[in-house]
């Protein structure tokens, strides 16, 4: 059985260390853990490497179109790889989380996350798996755009780290057998 875990975010150093590319931070991180390099696939519009758990394969992909267009990158791949939904993973900032802390959920709507609705709409279903990364709310004064695509500050970095890395043990979790809901059980209560 195949699975594949999508982290979300914008391509370039411009948007590197941002909030809004937590998911790609966590991909990133996954990566280091099991020594995967990424390879450009341009049909698909994403980076990915692979590696095998379990004798199963494992695909790690960050999309390469911007944030909003996730889906024109993760349906072909998902259909290509012949990835069953309930083995699809994404990982991605979450505005209505405390930034550090993390919510696993089944399935569900966009929750206003618009790479999770181009995903939706893209793959016509919502019948896969989120890991949500808190970013937290914007400052007084501070627009959502200008939050999500600001630097993590100084005062949250240590608090996002330990989200990302409780995110990719979540993943890891699953990835060595666990189902989605016992993944659930054991992480959303952290």
């Amino acid at each position: 059985m195949t699975k594949m875990i999508v982290g979300l975010g914008n391509p370039g150093s411009k948007y590197e260390k941002t909030r809004h590319n937590i998911g790609f931070m966590a991909i990133d991180e996954l990566a280091r853990r099991k020594n995967v390099t990424f390879k450009e696939e341009r049909n698909f519009q994403a980076l990915v490497g692979d590696y095998f758990e379990n004798g199963e394969k494992i695909y790690l992909v960050k999309p390469t179109t911007f944030m909003n267009l996730s889906g024109k990158a993760v349906a072909p791949l998902v259909t290509y790889f012949n990835v069953p939904f309930e083995n699809l993973i994404i990982l991605h900032d979450d505005l209505d989380s405390p930034a550090g802390r993390i919510r696993l959920r089944a399935k569900g709507g966009s929750g206003g996350q618009n790479g999770l609705k181009s995903i939706i709409d893209h793959l016509n279903t919502k019948e896969f798996q989120r890991i949500k990364i808190g970013i937290g709310r914007p400052e007084k004064n501070t627009s959502v755009v200008n939050h999500v695509l600001g630097k993590i500050a100084e005062n949250e970095r240590v608090e996002m780290e330990i989200a990302l890395q409780k995110a990719v043990d979540a993943v890891e979790y699953f990835v060595a057998g666990a189902d989605f809901l016992d993944t659930m059980n054991q992480y959303n209560k952290q």
